[in-house]
Protein backbone atom coordinates (compact mmCIF):
# COMPACT_ATOMS: atom_id res chain seq x y z
CA UNK A 1 0.00 0.00 0.00
CA UNK A 2 3.01 2.49 -0.55
CA UNK A 3 3.78 4.54 2.27
CA UNK A 4 0.69 3.04 4.58
CA UNK A 5 1.50 1.68 7.80
CA UNK A 6 -1.39 -0.91 7.74
CA UNK A 7 -3.89 -2.39 5.43
CA UNK A 8 -6.89 -0.91 4.69
CA UNK A 9 -10.29 -3.20 3.30
CA UNK A 10 -12.33 -2.05 0.73
CA UNK A 11 -14.97 0.21 1.75
CA UNK A 12 -18.67 -1.09 1.16
CA UNK A 13 -19.86 -4.66 0.62
CA UNK A 14 -19.92 -6.09 -2.87
CA UNK A 15 -22.91 -8.35 -1.85
CA UNK A 16 -25.79 -5.95 -2.92
CA UNK A 17 -26.95 -4.19 -5.82
CA UNK A 18 -26.93 -0.52 -5.52
CA UNK A 19 -29.71 0.57 -8.38
CA UNK A 20 -33.61 1.65 -8.00
CA UNK A 21 -35.73 -0.48 -7.02
CA UNK A 22 -37.86 -1.07 -10.41
CA UNK A 23 -41.14 -1.00 -7.90
CA UNK A 24 -41.99 -0.09 -4.58
CA UNK A 25 -43.66 -3.30 -3.31
CA UNK A 26 -41.14 -6.08 -2.11
CA UNK A 27 -40.96 -8.91 -4.67
CA UNK A 28 -40.42 -12.25 -3.00
CA UNK A 29 -37.43 -13.93 -5.70
CA UNK A 30 -37.44 -17.29 -3.50
CA UNK A 31 -40.27 -18.89 -1.11
CA UNK A 32 -39.24 -21.75 1.80
CA UNK A 33 -40.13 -25.90 1.40
CA UNK A 34 -43.19 -26.51 4.07
CA UNK A 35 -44.25 -29.41 5.19
CA UNK A 36 -46.82 -28.87 7.39
CA UNK A 37 -50.70 -28.03 7.22
CA UNK A 38 -51.67 -26.25 4.14
CA UNK A 39 -51.23 -22.35 4.61
CA UNK A 40 -50.37 -19.08 3.37
CA UNK A 41 -46.95 -18.42 3.41
CA UNK A 42 -46.65 -14.72 3.13
CA UNK A 43 -48.70 -11.49 4.18
CA UNK A 44 -48.46 -8.04 3.42
CA UNK A 45 -48.68 -5.29 5.44
CA UNK A 46 -47.98 -1.55 5.61
CA UNK A 47 -45.08 -0.06 7.60
CA UNK A 48 -47.45 2.68 10.33
CA UNK A 49 -43.94 3.79 12.44
CA UNK A 50 -41.84 2.86 15.45
CA UNK A 51 -42.50 3.03 18.63
CA UNK A 52 -41.60 1.14 22.48
CA UNK A 53 -42.74 -1.57 24.79
CA UNK A 54 -41.94 -3.05 27.90
CA UNK A 55 -41.23 -6.47 28.18
CA UNK A 56 -40.32 -9.18 30.55
CA UNK A 57 -36.78 -10.86 28.77
CA UNK A 58 -37.45 -14.49 28.62
CA UNK A 59 -34.02 -15.33 27.00
CA UNK A 60 -32.35 -17.57 30.28
CA UNK A 61 -28.85 -16.71 28.73
CA UNK A 62 -29.75 -12.92 29.34
CA UNK A 63 -27.93 -10.62 32.51
CA UNK A 64 -31.49 -9.27 32.51
CA UNK A 65 -33.64 -12.86 32.38
CA UNK A 66 -37.07 -12.33 34.23
CA UNK A 67 -36.65 -8.04 34.42
CA UNK A 68 -38.32 -5.42 32.65
CA UNK A 69 -36.34 -3.44 29.60
CA UNK A 70 -37.35 -1.49 26.95
CA UNK A 71 -37.54 -2.68 23.37
CA UNK A 72 -38.00 -0.75 20.11
CA UNK A 73 -40.46 -2.28 17.69
CA UNK A 74 -41.82 -1.48 14.42
CA UNK A 75 -46.19 -1.43 13.86
CA UNK A 76 -47.17 -3.30 10.39
CA UNK A 77 -50.71 -2.26 9.74
CA UNK A 78 -52.42 -5.34 7.95
CA UNK A 79 -55.86 -4.95 6.55
CA UNK A 80 -57.13 -8.10 4.87
CA UNK A 81 -56.29 -9.30 1.64
CA UNK A 82 -58.42 -10.61 -0.92
CA UNK A 83 -57.99 -14.12 -3.09
CA UNK A 84 -58.90 -13.63 -6.94
CA UNK A 85 -57.03 -16.34 -7.96
CA UNK A 86 -54.49 -19.29 -8.26
CA UNK A 87 -51.73 -19.83 -10.39
CA UNK A 88 -49.58 -23.53 -10.67
CA UNK A 89 -46.21 -23.38 -12.20
CA UNK A 90 -43.91 -26.65 -13.66
CA UNK A 91 -40.72 -27.03 -13.27
CA UNK A 92 -38.39 -26.29 -16.09
CA UNK A 93 -34.55 -26.78 -16.76
CA UNK A 94 -34.85 -22.57 -17.25
CA UNK A 95 -36.98 -22.25 -14.16
CA UNK A 96 -40.63 -21.62 -13.29
CA UNK A 97 -43.07 -21.52 -16.16
CA UNK A 98 -46.87 -20.95 -15.63
CA UNK A 99 -48.88 -24.11 -16.40
CA UNK A 100 -52.39 -22.30 -15.85
CA UNK A 101 -53.75 -20.26 -13.56
CA UNK A 102 -57.80 -19.46 -12.47
CA UNK A 103 -59.47 -16.58 -11.51
CA UNK A 104 -62.52 -15.24 -9.95
CA UNK A 105 -65.31 -14.09 -12.35
CA UNK A 106 -66.61 -10.89 -10.37
CA UNK A 107 -63.09 -9.35 -10.09
CA UNK A 108 -62.72 -6.09 -7.82
CA UNK A 109 -63.59 -2.84 -9.42
CA UNK A 110 -60.39 -1.56 -8.10
CA UNK A 111 -58.19 -3.69 -10.46
CA UNK A 112 -59.45 -1.65 -13.43
CA UNK A 113 -56.52 0.66 -12.33
CA UNK A 114 -54.26 -1.98 -12.53
CA UNK A 115 -55.10 -4.60 -15.37
CA UNK A 116 -57.19 -5.10 -18.37
CA UNK A 117 -60.63 -6.98 -17.08
CA UNK A 118 -62.07 -9.12 -19.24
CA UNK A 119 -65.62 -8.76 -19.81
CA UNK A 120 -66.03 -12.31 -20.53
CA UNK A 121 -63.86 -14.63 -18.45
CA UNK A 122 -65.11 -18.56 -17.68
CA UNK A 123 -63.62 -19.03 -14.56
CA UNK A 124 -65.24 -22.48 -14.30
CA UNK A 125 -63.44 -24.02 -17.05
CA UNK A 126 -60.06 -22.24 -16.09
CA UNK A 127 -60.27 -23.95 -12.64
CA UNK A 128 -61.39 -27.43 -14.18
CA UNK A 129 -58.19 -26.81 -16.68
CA UNK A 130 -55.70 -25.90 -13.41
CA UNK A 131 -56.98 -28.89 -11.63
CA UNK A 132 -56.69 -31.43 -15.06
CA UNK A 133 -52.91 -30.01 -15.07
CA UNK A 134 -51.79 -30.94 -11.16
CA UNK A 135 -49.59 -33.89 -12.44
CA UNK A 136 -47.59 -31.41 -14.12
CA UNK A 137 -47.31 -28.81 -11.68
CA UNK A 138 -44.28 -27.90 -9.00
CA UNK A 139 -45.64 -25.07 -7.16
CA UNK A 140 -49.22 -23.29 -6.68
CA UNK A 141 -49.45 -19.52 -5.92
CA UNK A 142 -52.68 -17.55 -4.98
CA UNK A 143 -53.23 -14.11 -6.28
CA UNK A 144 -53.54 -11.92 -3.51
CA UNK A 145 -54.35 -7.89 -3.72
CA UNK A 146 -53.94 -5.23 -0.95
CA UNK A 147 -56.34 -2.87 0.35
CA UNK A 148 -54.88 0.07 1.12
CA UNK A 149 -58.49 2.17 0.96
CA UNK A 150 -58.86 -0.12 4.35
CA UNK A 151 -55.96 1.56 5.70
CA UNK A 152 -56.40 5.35 5.18
CA UNK A 153 -53.43 5.35 2.61
CA UNK A 154 -53.90 8.29 0.23
CA UNK A 155 -54.34 6.06 -3.06
CA UNK A 156 -57.18 3.93 -4.65
CA UNK A 157 -54.65 1.53 -6.78
CA UNK A 158 -54.00 -2.39 -4.82
CA UNK A 159 -51.05 -4.29 -5.17
CA UNK A 160 -51.05 -7.57 -6.82
CA UNK A 161 -48.75 -10.30 -5.29
CA UNK A 162 -48.34 -13.76 -5.19
CA UNK A 163 -48.14 -15.61 -2.38
CA UNK A 164 -46.94 -19.92 -2.13
CA UNK A 165 -48.92 -22.11 -1.14
CA UNK A 166 -47.06 -24.33 2.12
CA UNK A 167 -48.76 -28.12 1.54
CA UNK A 168 -46.83 -31.49 1.47
CA UNK A 169 -48.91 -32.72 -2.01
CA UNK A 170 -50.14 -30.69 -4.72
CA UNK A 171 -53.54 -31.97 -5.06
CA UNK A 172 -53.92 -30.90 -1.29
CA UNK A 173 -52.85 -27.63 -1.58
CA UNK A 174 -54.84 -26.90 -4.33
CA UNK A 175 -58.04 -27.93 -2.35
CA UNK A 176 -57.02 -25.59 0.43
CA UNK A 177 -56.66 -22.63 -2.63
CA UNK A 178 -59.83 -23.44 -3.74
CA UNK A 179 -61.38 -22.70 -0.17
CA UNK A 180 -59.65 -19.12 -0.39
CA UNK A 181 -61.27 -18.28 -3.94
CA UNK A 182 -62.67 -14.65 -3.52
CA UNK A 183 -62.48 -14.73 0.34
CA UNK A 184 -60.51 -12.54 2.35
CA UNK A 185 -57.80 -13.67 4.61
CA UNK A 186 -56.43 -11.57 8.24
CA UNK A 187 -53.11 -11.86 8.97
CA UNK A 188 -53.65 -14.08 12.18
CA UNK A 189 -54.46 -16.67 9.52
CA UNK A 190 -50.96 -16.77 8.55
CA UNK A 191 -48.86 -15.88 11.56
CA UNK A 192 -48.51 -15.65 15.34
CA UNK A 193 -47.13 -14.84 17.86
CA UNK A 194 -43.53 -15.62 18.54
CA UNK A 195 -43.16 -16.64 15.24
CA UNK A 196 -39.58 -15.57 12.98
CA UNK A 197 -40.65 -14.11 9.21
CA UNK A 198 -38.51 -12.51 6.73
CA UNK A 199 -39.66 -8.87 5.85
CA UNK A 200 -38.85 -7.87 1.82
CA UNK A 201 -39.30 -4.21 1.01
CA UNK A 202 -37.57 -1.05 -0.91
CA UNK A 203 -35.53 0.84 1.19
CA UNK A 204 -35.77 4.86 2.32
CA UNK A 205 -34.20 6.37 -1.11
CA UNK A 206 -31.73 9.24 -0.62
CA UNK A 207 -31.27 10.30 -4.31
CA UNK A 208 -27.40 10.21 -5.31
CA UNK A 209 -24.94 10.15 -2.99
CA UNK A 210 -20.74 10.67 -2.78
CA UNK A 211 -18.52 7.97 -1.49
CA UNK A 212 -18.30 9.34 1.71
CA UNK A 213 -22.10 8.77 2.72
CA UNK A 214 -22.90 5.86 -0.10
CA UNK A 215 -19.43 3.34 1.24
CA UNK A 216 -18.04 5.00 4.51
CA UNK A 217 -14.61 5.83 2.95
CA UNK A 218 -12.51 8.33 5.17
CA UNK A 219 -12.73 11.49 4.27
CA UNK A 220 -8.88 13.13 3.62
CA UNK A 221 -6.59 15.32 4.86
CA UNK A 222 -6.83 19.22 5.30
CA UNK A 223 -3.79 19.29 3.01
CA UNK A 224 -5.69 17.34 0.25
CA UNK A 225 -5.15 19.17 -3.69
CA UNK A 226 -8.48 19.21 -4.79
CA UNK A 227 -11.63 17.77 -3.02
CA UNK A 228 -11.30 15.71 0.69
CA UNK A 229 -14.86 13.63 -0.05
CA UNK A 230 -13.10 11.06 -2.34
CA UNK A 231 -11.33 8.27 -2.52
CA UNK A 232 -7.65 8.46 -2.30
CA UNK A 233 -7.13 6.67 -5.76
CA UNK A 234 -8.90 4.99 -8.67
CA UNK A 235 -6.83 2.58 -8.82
CA UNK A 236 -3.39 0.97 -9.86
CA UNK A 237 -1.47 1.81 -13.11
CA UNK A 238 -2.34 -2.05 -14.31
CA UNK A 239 -4.58 -2.53 -15.30
CA UNK A 240 -5.12 0.59 -16.98
CA UNK A 241 -8.86 1.32 -15.85
CA UNK A 242 -10.75 2.40 -13.35
CA UNK A 243 -12.21 -1.08 -11.50
CA UNK A 244 -15.72 -1.31 -10.46
CA UNK A 245 -14.94 -1.67 -6.51
CA UNK A 246 -13.84 1.72 -6.12
CA UNK A 247 -16.21 3.81 -4.45
CA UNK A 248 -18.04 6.61 -6.91
CA UNK A 249 -21.08 8.59 -6.32
CA UNK A 250 -24.75 7.14 -7.05
CA UNK A 251 -27.93 6.15 -6.13
CA UNK A 252 -28.24 5.65 -2.25
CA UNK A 253 -31.17 4.04 -1.02
CA UNK A 254 -34.21 3.32 -2.55
CA UNK A 255 -32.71 -0.68 -3.04
CA UNK A 256 -34.97 -4.08 -2.45
CA UNK A 257 -33.38 -5.46 0.62
CA UNK A 258 -34.46 -8.82 3.10
CA UNK A 259 -34.57 -8.63 6.33
CA UNK A 260 -34.29 -12.40 8.01
CA UNK A 261 -35.95 -14.05 11.30
CA UNK A 262 -37.39 -10.40 12.37
CA UNK A 263 -39.70 -11.43 16.09
CA UNK A 264 -43.39 -11.21 16.12
CA UNK A 265 -44.16 -9.89 19.67
CA UNK A 266 -48.19 -9.24 18.73
CA UNK A 267 -50.64 -10.17 16.44
CA UNK A 268 -52.89 -7.34 17.73
CA UNK A 269 -56.76 -7.14 16.70
CA UNK A 270 -58.14 -3.69 15.57
CA UNK A 271 -60.20 -4.06 18.45
CA UNK A 272 -57.08 -3.23 20.44
CA UNK A 273 -55.46 0.66 20.04
CA UNK A 274 -51.60 0.48 18.82
CA UNK A 275 -51.79 4.20 17.59
CA UNK A 276 -50.08 6.70 19.40
CA UNK A 277 -51.45 10.10 21.07
CA UNK A 278 -51.68 12.22 17.76
CA UNK A 279 -51.19 9.26 15.17
CA UNK A 280 -48.09 7.86 13.89
CA UNK A 281 -45.68 10.39 12.04
CA UNK A 282 -46.52 10.92 8.77
CA UNK A 283 -48.82 7.83 8.69
CA UNK A 284 -51.91 8.36 10.96
CA UNK A 285 -54.28 5.97 12.52
CA UNK A 286 -53.90 2.23 12.42
CA UNK A 287 -57.50 1.29 11.94
CA UNK A 288 -57.38 -2.77 11.12
CA UNK A 289 -55.23 -5.65 12.55
CA UNK A 290 -51.45 -5.20 12.75
CA UNK A 291 -48.52 -7.09 13.62
CA UNK A 292 -45.53 -5.79 16.52
CA UNK A 293 -42.34 -6.75 15.34
CA UNK A 294 -39.10 -6.57 17.45
CA UNK A 295 -36.66 -3.92 16.33
CA UNK A 296 -36.72 -1.52 12.87
CA UNK A 297 -37.14 -2.60 9.55
CA UNK A 298 -36.58 -1.28 5.91
CA UNK A 299 -38.68 1.32 4.44
CA UNK A 300 -40.65 4.55 4.99
CA UNK A 301 -44.03 4.88 6.70
CA UNK A 302 -46.86 3.86 3.82
CA UNK A 303 -44.44 1.50 2.32
CA UNK A 304 -45.70 -1.87 1.37
CA UNK A 305 -43.44 -4.90 3.39
CA UNK A 306 -43.94 -8.15 2.27
CA UNK A 307 -43.58 -11.12 5.15
CA UNK A 308 -42.56 -14.57 4.25
CA UNK A 309 -42.25 -17.48 6.35
CA UNK A 310 -38.28 -17.93 6.83
CA UNK A 311 -36.20 -19.23 4.65
CA UNK A 312 -33.55 -19.85 6.53
CA UNK A 313 -35.28 -21.58 9.06
CA UNK A 314 -35.56 -20.54 12.12
CA UNK A 315 -37.95 -21.98 14.73
CA UNK A 316 -40.54 -20.77 16.57
CA UNK A 317 -39.96 -19.42 19.93
CA UNK A 318 -41.74 -17.65 22.93
CA UNK A 319 -42.47 -13.96 22.82
CA UNK A 320 -41.54 -12.13 25.66
CA UNK A 321 -44.43 -11.07 28.29
CA UNK A 322 -45.58 -7.13 27.23
CA UNK A 323 -45.98 -5.34 30.09
CA UNK A 324 -46.52 -1.71 28.69
CA UNK A 325 -46.97 -0.38 25.08
CA UNK A 326 -45.94 3.23 24.58
CA UNK A 327 -48.67 5.53 23.52
CA UNK A 328 -47.36 8.97 23.88
CA UNK A 329 -47.24 11.29 21.15
CA UNK A 330 -44.61 10.56 18.50
CA UNK A 331 -44.12 14.23 17.09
Amino acid sequence: MGHRKSNAPHQGSLSFRRVRAKTQKGKVRSWPTWDGEPKLLGFAGFKAGMTHITVIENRKNSPMFNQERIVPVTVLECPPLKVIGIRGYTYTPTGLQIAAEAMIKDLPPELERKMIIPKKYKAASRLKTLQERLGSIYELRAIVITNPKDAKLPRKKPDILEIKVGCKDVKEGFEFAKTLLGKTITIDAVFETGEFIDTIGVTKGKGIQGPVKRFGIKILSRKTRGVKRKPGALGPWRPARTMYTVAHQGQHGYHQRTEYNKLILKVGTKEENITPAGGFKRYGFVNNDYVIMKGSIQGTAKRMITMRNPIRGKNKTSAPDIVAISLTSKM
